[in-house]
């Protein structure tokens, strides 16, 4: 589960930026087509922010869908998943967005 390991250096990351300062609530961006499971990254927070600045934060993750144009027919449309497939029947897309991992902003108290 890479997941754990995003957590743990998302952790890090925001620990760094919080300049000492307890932190209340981070917002996470993590697109539908970024390969990370939003609900792991729920799941691995509280153990990963235990005994640091995060400890108690609340945690905010967006998932904005994916957005994609057919290399075949130029077709622009919104995706939930990798993999899907145009109404052309192509399945080569390119990404425009929705393959983000961000942190969006935090809280401090």
């Amino acid at each position: 589960m890479h997941e754990l390991s995003i957590t743990q250096n998302l952790v890090a990351i925001v620990e760094g930026h919080a300049q000492g300062q307890r932190v209340k609530r981070v917002t996470l961006e993590i697109g539908k087509l970024s390969g990370v499971m939003a609900e792991a990254i729920r799941f691995c927070f509280e153990a990963c922010a235990e005994n640091t600045l995060l400890a108690g934060a609340q945690l905010e993750i967006l998932e904005p869908e994916g957005e994609v144009t057919c290399r075949r027919c130029g077709l622009e449309f919104t995706v939930q998943q990798l993999y899907e497939v145009c109404d052309c029947g192509s399945a080569s897309l390119a990404i425009r967005s929705g393959d983000q991992l961000n942190i969006k902003e935090m809280e401090l108290s």
